[in-house]
């Protein structure tokens, strides 16, 4: 049977590193850092000196909970440290100290992705390759910053329930809103604080079988993910339409060139020789541990998403636009809660993109010239309909360049609305009907969208003062509807 007529569907799980926010390393004294001058921040501990002993870091295992509280993970009450041998330049010991079998934070869920577990480690150091203007005795060479060895790690791992590169980037998108909201990291993927690796297979549409999978590893921009993913699943999906079989390995992607090459075959758990930390005991999770934690959660994105859906009435989108960027969410319940009972919030809502797109997608309002209380103001002056909505978006360019009330702006620059009781609008509208003769015939003829030309001339005549319900309303009035 040829492979061309069956239709495959992705399958893609996450492997997730995060780098915690503590002040020190994971089982040694040493400060964290990032940019500070090479291998300033190392001891015997995290070297892997003889005859050193790890010490956990406290505050780590605390963050390890908390993320597994806002992921929905049940929570170990006993785990255990491993060793994960393996050998490579940097990694000092020969090992690394992870969780294996008996995690820190069993199965979980954030949004539709099942959360299969999440455990603490720390990391490597860092390889620095060094190119042609790097070269000592005519060869490259590759160097170890060692300030990185032994930062604490939570690994989270998501079961393969993502099925296009888009829905993994959201999803990401969703996950590191939720880190940086309970504040166990700060999630900087330029910085390397937050790295991604992703298993991807294919199947025949309808199968429940999973594909042999790849792994992508280290993606450092949501851009990169999403175009690794798609060059991997357009990669696999000619294989198997050709007959051939996906290899189990490792891949790297270029996103210069966007070519997909393997580093290696992949490693099984056996690869590893995993056995207990002999220098740790087990890690025991007390009621105390647990309480501490819950107590510092905030509300999550996803659940401050939900209320703003169901509570004021915003549409899903708009509420996960508000609660996925915690500085718009901020700045929109300040200017509800300035505006009072009475302020329309799915309206006030709606005035947040047009905000954004005056200062800068990635700005914060909170730092911008208008303030919460301003942009109620402005709200209520359309809702009441003494600015119109044209006028009132020069209104809001006018107060991010000046920083000025809305009222002081529309009264300096006229922009006040023009009413359906002002008879200047009346002879404004029987100028466009007037100039737009067929159109006006086709509205009598009960054609509503030819009204469309004619609003616009009364638009424009009016500078965006007149109000489009009064414009339409005084249509029909002079064409007898």
């Amino acid at each position: 049977m040829s492979g061309a007529a069956v239709e495959y569907e992705p399958v893609i799980g996450l492997e997730i590193h995060v780098q915690l926010r503590t002040r020190t390393k994971m089982f040694c004294g040493c400060e964290l850092s990032f940019g500070d001058e090479p291998n300033v921040h190392t001891c015997p501990r995290c070297l892997g000196l003889p005859g050193t002993l790890p010490v956990v870091n406290a505050q780590a295992v605390h963050y390890g909970i908390m993320i597994g509280l806002a992921l929905g993970c049940e929570i170990a009450p006993r785990s255990q440290f491993h060793r994960k041998n393996y050998f490579y330049p940097d990694l000092p010991k020969g090992y690394q100290i992870s969780q294996y079998d008996v995690p820190i934070c069993g199965p979980g869920k954030l949004g539709e992705v099942r959360i299969h577990r999440v455990h603490l480690e720390e990391d490597a150091a860092k390889l620095v390759h060094v190119g042609e203007s790097g070269r000592i005795h005519g060869a490259d060479r590759s160097v170890v910053d060692f300030n990185r060895g032994g930062t604490p790690l939570a690994e989270i791992v998501t079961e393969p329930d993502l099925h296009s590169a888009d829905e993994a980037r959201e999803w990401l998108n969703l996950l590191r809103t939720t880190l940086r909201a309970i504040g166990v990291s700060d999630v900087n993927m330029e910085e390397g604080s937050l790295r991604c690796d992703a298993n991807v297979s294919v199947r025949p549409l309808g199968s429940d079988q999973l594909g042999t999978k790849t792994e992508l590893k280290n993606m450092n921009s949501f851009r990169f993910l999403a175009q690794g993913v798609k060059a991997e699943i357009e990669r696999q999906t000619a294989l198997l339409r050709a007959g051939e079989q996906v290899q189990q390995e490792t891949l790297h992607f270029d996103p210069a060139s966007g070519r997909l090459t393997p580093l290696r075959s992949k490693e099984q758990a056996h690869d590893y020789r995993y056995f207990p930390e002999p220098d740790l005991v087990p890690l025991v999770v007390t009621e105390a541990m647990l309480e501490r934690a819950r107590a510092e959660l905030p509300e999550l994105p996803a659940d401050r998403a939900a209320r703003l859906e169901r509570d004021l009435g915003l549409s899903g989108e708009r509420a996960r636009e508000l609660a996925f960027r915690p500085e718009l969410g901020d700045f929109y319940e300040a200017a509800l809660a300035a505006g009072g009972p009475q302020l329309d919030a799915v309206a006030l809502a709606n005035w947040i993109p047009p905000l954004v797109e005056r200062i800068g997608s990635d700005a914060d309002p909170a730092g911008s010239r208008v303030s919460p209380s301003a942009l109620a103001a402005l709200v209520a002056l359309v809702s009441s309909r003494a600015v119109s909505q044209t006028a009132a978006r020069d209104v809001l360019t006018l107060m991010v360049q000046s920083g000025d009330q809305p009222a002081t702006i529309v009264e300096r620059e006229g922009l006040g609305a023009i009413g359906g009781d002002d008879s200047g609008l009346a002879q404004v509208v029987a100028a466009a009907i007037a100039a737009d003769p067929d159109a006006a015939e086709k509205v009598r003829d009960g054609n509503m969208k030819a009204v469309g030309p004619l609003v616009g001339y009364v638009m424009r005549e009016t500078k965006g003062r007149a109000d489009g319900g009064e414009i339409t309303r005084l249509i029909r009035e002079q064409l007898g509807l």
